[in-house]
């Protein structure tokens, strides 16, 4: 491309770096991409950086808005000064001369994407600058090698040729020369490879493979901008919620070459162990006489950065020490020099980012070069770790250590683990590289995509691969577990897999996969689609079949890190539960109360459905003799003159009530217990009676209804018609049936007094959920009370109760002031209230709001994330009402929402007290709630 007619522009695209002279620095991430302000900060550090020059993520944006055309005639002058500015620095000429300048092409966002965006390197080669590399390095071999590379990668990346085209091609000539690694073969077969390459770029596209290096350049610029928005890069940041950026730089950089022979090599390296945190030895792979690629696609088996690395590598792979030494020697053992050198850049680019980084190095013909540093992604175990150990280390400050932790990472270390019994005891297949940590049991699949769709259809799956690409991400995704074939600890599918927290053995030569047959062998053992196996990413270990697991012991520099989150949090953190079970684990994991209890999940096992059925079946009839006697009291309306069939059913109602009772007041009972003289908030009966009983659509269910009832099922099915609602959510639920059948929450208000009664310091908060009207509220705290005074009595105690409400319906927002008068607390309910809020039923909303999410109305989901715009702003109207009214009246929430980081700085941002959550999300919260707390400060 010429740039004679090019626009002059005043924005500056283009940075130089390396060379003693970068444009750009460290801080200029959002403008650079990582990769490209960290190229600029190493070489302002004075670190070996080949020289180069990245175009900005404005260049990209620009691209999106006004295509290639404008976008190169506005940035070709940049360009093309740059590239001069290089050839100056290096002492080489791009694409001509007896010593060609030859350029890697990469990707680089503000955000780390590994391997979702396109890279080109070994740019600038043809038939003229090959030979003027091989008069150069009297090394034909090396030279053709890089040739067959560049058609290979620029093919794939750029032209969208098949890339299985090349690798067949390659495969076929290893075979018909008896090979089986790349570099095995002699500069004899690579040009015939070479020649095949191109014919398969004629055959595909028409045309010659391009020979013009300033062409090659440009379409290698091209491809980089549009690659920001293939479909795995798009799916990569809705997986990591990744926002914000307008797109892609370009890193433009002078190649040096890992594959040029014996004294040369490429790598991969994290200054601390990514799976772990350890920080034992320096953590890392590389390859002699490779490029790159190489050592992510694990098709050579790769080395280990330090002796004592490569001697844990060797005894996990059940390699002698002598085999070890000969075949795969460390670094620090081929080339001490070399590996001294990058040995101590690790120590200083550690302590000058103040965070665990991930390195890529060349060394070409015995000099080091650094190609790249970055914050490394990391487990949450490593995270956590990697973060307390720098506090100690005096790199960082407590409030950055918890900073650097993300909330919803911590998820990974809550999932259980293996039984230890159990897992000794399951049949191990064979032993891989632990890439990923956690422990994994599911049905083998083979592809990406079936375990998409086994996912969606409730399966737990494992996927099983020779190697992942970045097509797989969406599979990985909802894998429960990774194994590969092939691949070391800094392969695609482990640092995707630590990414984003998912369990992952790489590396099992003993797996041999046959995609086609949909199975696999493990030494002898046949494993099938569908079979289960279970794996062990903390140990690399593969086993048959489903190997039981157990919650994890949370401690170490998890319960530094939770104590550091404690100390900076002001928000309290709770727990929905519903069981003394659940109730004990929440309290394992930080719970300071419950936030949160749903009586009617009680009613749902064995004996108690029948009984709460039972009283759903006389309830509307003991309703309508009430209004026929006007007689509310259940006793004087006995002493009425009813009919055996009235009289059955008013002893029916109080039979069931009766023992609905002591089943509740003994849960009650053990979650006080549990507690230990933490709250509970318990919120009396909100469902429509409907959801108790089997509808129409289930005859099975009501035969079985009218079974254990003693009646017909004409009579099961008439009461489900008489109960049928056109819109229930917004029907007869809530403090609306407290209204219809007091005696309902005067029994649930007995069982959960008395049970506080029974033990010592239980502090029992009583929520009437759904009010929207202060009257609504105040019949029933008329009914609590008087149960509390009955109760206090009987026991001869003082009992500690709160009565409030939930705050779900918008018009008890915006009249919050009156409510108040009544609520001692307020526990927002953002289910309901974004629901009504926003007009979306929860039932019904799935089927657009995705589109709504990625069209931008809404910038979440917002049963997920709640609308602080919307419904964020009724829930800040009535804080302020609320606390006009009462100025000390408690406020929480207890949505799904409570659970969420974003919500959580909302719920601090506007002054509650609390925020209640599940109990696996616990910790998650008190996190989020110390890093809400840290940014106001800041």
């Amino acid at each position: 491309m010429s740039c004679k007619n090019c626009a002059a522009t005043d924005i500056k695209y283009v940075y130089s770096f390396g060379g003693n002279d970068s444009e750009g620095n460290e801080t200029m991430r959002a403008l650079l991409g990582g990769k490209g302000a960290n190229l600029a900060g190493m070489a302002a550090l004075g670190l070996p950086v080949p020289p180069g020059f990245t175009i900005t993520t404005e260049a990209c944006a620009e691209y999106g808005k006004i295509g290639k055309e404008a976008l190169f005639a506005k940035i070709a002058p940049q360009v093309e000064a740059a590239l001069e500015k290089l050839e100056k620095t290096v002492g080489k000429t791009f694409g001509k001369g007896p010593n060609p300048l030859l350029v890697s092409v990469r990707s680089g966002a503000a955000a780390s994407m590994p391997g979702m965006m396109d890279t080109v390197l070994n740019l600038g080669l043809n038939d003229v600058t090959v030979k003027a590399m091989i008069d150069l390095t009297g090394n034909e071999r090396f030279v053709l090698d890089s040739f067959r590379r560049f058609i290979q990668m620029f093919g794939d990346v750029v032209m969208h040729i098949d890339s299985d085209l090349f690798e067949h091609a390659l495969e076929a000539l290893k075979k018909s020369r008896g090979v089986k690694l790349d570099n095995e073969l002699t500069a004899a077969d690579l040009t015939e490879l070479i020649a095949t390459y191109k014919k398969i770029v004629l055959d595909a596209t028409g045309s010659d493979f391009p020979t013009d290096p300033m062409d090659q350049l440009y379409r290698g610029i091209q491809a980089v901008f549009e690659s920001w928005d293939n479909p795995r890069a798009i799916r990569y940041r809705e997986i990591n919620d990744i926002r914000g950026l307008i797109g892609t730089a370009v890193n433009v950089q002078t190649m040096v070459f890992g594959n040029s022979g014996s004294n040369s090599a490429t790598g991969v390296a994290f200054t601390r162990d990514p799976s772990t945190g350890e920080n034992d030895y320096f953590y890392g792979e590389f390859l002699i006489n490779a490029q790159g690629e190489d050592v992510v696609a694990g098709i050579r088996t790769p080395q280990q950065i330090t002796l004592a690395g490569s001697k844990v590598w060797a005894a996990r792979q059940n390699i002698a020490e002598d085999v070890r030494a000969a075949e795969y020697p460390s670094l620090e053992e081929a080339m001490p020099e070399c590996f001294k050198q990058l040995d101590a850049i690790r120590n200083k680019l550690e302590n000058h980012y103040r965070d665990m980084q991930d390195l890529e190095f060349t060394i070409e013909n015995g000099k080091l070069y650094m190609l790249q540093t970055r914050n490394g992604k990391r487990t949450a175990a490593a995270a956590v770790r990697i973060a307390t150990d720098l506090v100690k280390e005096g790199l960082i400050d407590e409030q950055t250590a918890v900073m650097r932790v993300e909330p919803a990472q911590l998820d990974q270390l809550l999932h259980p683990v293996f039984v230890k019994s159990a897992e000794a005891a399951a049949k191990k297949l064979t032993v891989g590289l632990p890439a990923s940590p956690g422990a994994a049991a599911g049905m083998v699949v083979f592809s990406a995509e079936d375990a998409e769709k086994w996912s969606q259809d409730g399966k737990p799956v494992i996927l099983c691969r020779i190697e992942t690409s970045p097509e797989d991400i969406g599979g990985m995704h909802v894998a429960q577990g990774i194994l590969t074939s092939r691949g070391g600890m800094t392969s695609h599918a482990a640092v995707v897999a630590r990414g984003m927290g998912a369990c992952c053995v790489a590396g099992c030569g003993e797996v041999n996969i046959d995609y086609k047959a949909a199975q696999m062998e493990i030494n002898g053992v046949i494993i099938k689609e569908g079979d289960w196996i279970s794996l062990n990413g903390s140990t690399g270990a593969v086993y048959q079949g489903q190997v039981q697991t157990v919650d994890p012991e949370l401690t170490g520099p998890f319960g530094d890190i939770m104590a550091l989150a404690d100390k900076y949090r002001k928000l309290g953190i709770r727990t929905n539960a519903d069981t003394p079970h659940d109730t004990a684990v929440a309290v394992k994991f930080g719970a300071e109360g419950i936030g949160l209890c749903r009586t009617e999940h009680m009613f749902f096992e064995g004996d108690r459905i029948v009984a709460f059925r039972r009283l759903i079946l006389v309830a509307e009839t003991v309703r309508k003799l009430k209004k026929e006697y006007g007689k509310e009291d259940l006793a004087e309306l006995k002493a009425q003159a009813l009919d055996a069939e009235e009289l059955k059913a008013v002893e029916q109602y109080e039979a069931a009530l009766a023992a609905l009772l002591p089943l509740q007041q003994g849960d009650f009972k053990g979650m006080f217990e549990a507690l230990e003289g933490r709250p509970a908030t318990i919120r009396l009966l909100d469902p429509p009676l409907h959801e108790f009983l089997p509808q129409n659509d289930n005859p099975k269910g009501q035969q079985e209804m009218a079974e254990q009832l003693n009646v017909t099922v004409d009579v099961i099915s008439k009461l489900v018609e008489s109960l049928h609602e056109f819109n229930p959510m917004l029907g007869h639920r809530g403090c609306r049936l407290g209204i219809a059948y007091p005696e309902v929450t005067a029994m649930q208000a007995r069982a959960i007094m008395q049970a506080a009664a029974s033990v010592a310091g239980a502090k029992a908060e009583i929520m009437v959920p759904l009010v929207g009207n202060v009257k609504e509220l105040a019949l029933q705290k008329a009914i609590i009370l008087q149960i509390k005074s009955d109760v206090e009595k009987a026991a001869g105690t003082t009992l500690e109760i709160k009565i409030g409400t939930m705050i779900e319906v918008p018009r008890a927002a915006v009249t919050a002031d009156k409510i108040a008068e009544e609520a001692e607390f307020f526990s927002f309910g953002t289910n309901d209230l974004t629901q009504m809020g926003c007009g979306f039923s929860r039932d019904d909303a799935g089927k657009f709001l995705g589109d709504y999410v990625k069209m931008g109305i809404y910038d979440y989901d917002p049963f997920q994330v709640l609308d602080t715009e919307g419904v964020g702003e009724l829930v800040r109207i009535a804080v302020e009402k609320g606390r006009s009214t009462r100025k000390d009246i408690k406020l929480g929430i207890c949505g799904e929402h409570g659970g969420d980081p974003k919500t959580i700085a909302f719920c601090h941002n506007v002054g509650l007290n609390y925020v209640s959550c599940s109990p696996y999300r616990v910790p998650i919260a008190r996190l989020a709630a110390a890093q809400a707390a840290i940014a106001e400060n800041k």
